[in-house]
């Protein structure tokens, strides 16, 4: 009798190996091979299919994609403008977050309207899918719900039906049964992915896909899973609290890093049209070490609160811990303003956090960064009505910051009387706005207005 197999694959990239290796020869990353056992003599089907001869790109007219808009504005801000004919989307997200929550709700409000939808489900029943559905809320027409594994039934169900918009909930549990691996491994992801992939390309039905998560936050199974679709979507949050947030990393057919703020109630998630008042709510007043910055994420300015805790440390070398922000850009602040600004923070312990459970990237908050640790330090309260924002580089000086009337008019909105930025971001266009603009080129400067 012909024997199982063991391979081993890449997670990162899905390079195939007899043995295991420290390096992927692929894409040259450490310890990422995992093992799985294959079936001896198992053979991927092979369909014959036609040729397809090149087109001159001047003989291709390029139009607008067809969208559908799912009924919820921060998800089709996400997407785009809209669910696009023929696109696979990737929901990733850590377990309890919301993704089949929000998947449902986007199901309701497509069906409600006439659509055709299908739900795919290889981890509940239908008994199970109904009474989650009817949380969150009454359906008015039929949605129908398919709960099987087996790849090629689901492949045929789609193919056969109308159905103009499928949920794949979720893609480790589907199982081609040529592979011979048991469901979730890295080849069979990658042939299902693939399948649905083909699927959505030649009928023109917008598939979307969920994704379990690995313990470092990416979705599991190889990396080239997140490059086969057209958009991925990301669901992050703290399950304490009821703010979630979906962000686009990739998307073929709009802008990425856009992101959608919810709330998770009884009822399911519920959109936040003012995420900056969302940020802000709570924040305590007259306490030092707590700032306001405004960040841009995707083509929206969002205010969030900063707040940084400095004390004497009682260990020989002192912590520096921050949640949010980039560990290592605010040990690269500290060091600047030790060296630049005089102030003796080697015997202080440091702690920065993004109030609201977002993580930021941009480096326009480096100034409020600065400021929160100084206030802290010296016991200095920042005004409640002060906004900080630019880049602080090596030298000490402040540098420029991009989209800032963006963050200014949305400041101006918000209340704020005052903001401290760079003097090269200065518009004349912010005379127009009732918030006072005040321009710093370094450091020193801007910390002695505070």
């Amino acid at each position: 009798m012909a024997r199982d197999k063991q391979v081993f694959f890449c997670k990162e990239c899905g390079f195939e190996s007899a043995k295991w290796l420290g390096q992927c020869p692929g894409c040259k990353q450490w310890n990422t091979f995992v093992e799985e056992r294959v079936k001896a003599g198992a053979k991927t089907t092979s369909v014959k299919r036609d040729r397809v001869e090149p087109t001159s790109i001047r003989k291709v007219t390029a139009s607008d994609e067809s969208r559908i808009p799912t009924g919820i504005r921060e998800l089709d801000r996400v997407l785009g403008g809209g669910i696009v004919k023929g696109s696979l989307v990737l929901v990733g997200g850590d377990p309890g977050i919301g993704k089949s929550t929000i998947l449902l709700q986007m199901c309701r409000l497509l069906s409600n309207r006439g659509e055709s939808v299908l739900y795919v489900s290889g981890e509940e029943s239908p008994s199970q899918i109904k009474s989650r559905a009817e949380r969150l809320g009454s359906f008015d027409r039929d949605l129908m719900l398919l709960c099987d594994c087996d790849m090629d039934n689901i492949e045929k169900e789609i193919s056969n039906g109308d159905a103009a918009v499928v949920i794949v909930d979720s893609i480790q549990t589907m199982l081609v049964e040529e592979i011979g691996s048991a469901p979730g491994t890295v080849s069979q992801v990658r042939e299902v992915t693939a399948r649905l992939m083909q699927l959505a390309k030649q009928q023109g039905k917008a598939i979307f896909i969920v994704g379990h998560v690995t313990k470092e936050g990416t979705v599991a199974g190889p990396k080239t899973l997140e490059h086969m679709v057209d958009c991925v979507l990301y669901f992050e949050g703290d399950n304490s609290n009821g703010f979630r947030v979906l962000r686009g990393v990739k998307n073929r057919f709009g802008s990425t890093n856009e992101i959608g703020v919810f709330t998770m109630g009884e009822n399911g998630l519920s959109e936040v049209a003012n995420p900056s008042e969302l940020m802000l709510s709570g924040r305590p007043k007259g306490v030092s070490g707590s700032v306001v910055v405004p960040t841009i994420e995707g083509t929206r300015s969002i205010l969030v609160e900063l707040q940084a805790l400095v004390c004497q440390t009682n260990f020989n070398m002192p912590r520096r811990t921050s949640v949010g922000v980039d560990y290592n850009r605010v040990n690269l602040i500290l060091a600047v303003m030790e060296k630049r600004a005089n102030m003796n923070l080697w015997n202080f312990d440091a702690y920065v956090s993004v109030a609201g459970g977002m993580k930021i990237s941009d480096p326009a908050v480096d100034l409020g960064v600065a400021c929160a640790i100084y206030s802290s330090m010296n016991n200095k309260v920042i005004p409640e009505g002060t906004l900080l924002m630019g880049e602080i580089g090596l030298a000490g000086e402040i540098r420029g910051i991009s989209s800032a009337l963006k963050r200014v008019s949305e400041a101006d909105k918000m209340g704020f009387t005052t903001c401290i930025m760079p003097s090269s971001s200065m518009d004349a266009a912010m005379n127009k706005l009732s918030i006072k603009t005040i321009g710093v080129s370094s450091l020193t400067e801007a910390l002695s207005l505070i």
